[in-house]
């Protein structure tokens, strides 16, 4: 099974699209944030992209979320 496709990791980008939801914030704006394009964060909300563990330390910053308080969530369940 490709790492992409695997539940926990699944898991953890229900988690962050749940994070940016609640804020309201939109791809656009999560996206300017990180200097990076829209499709970057859409790719990666859809599995197309994974993220390593620096774009999701910048990610959950930009959303002003603990990485350790994300972890804990995710992996918790």
């Amino acid at each position: 099974m490709s790492s992409i496709h695997d539940p926990r990791y699944k898991n953890l980008i229900k988690e962050l699209i749940k994070i940016r939801e609640l804020k309201n914030i939109t791809q656009v704006e999560l996206a300017t944030s990180l200097k990076k394009p829209q499709s970057y964060i859409a790719k990666v909300e859809n599995l197309d992209r994974r993220i390593d563990i620096l774009e999701l330390h910048d990610w959950l910053s930009a959303l002003d979320k603990s990485i350790n308080d994300f972890l804990v969530c995710c992996f918790e369940q």
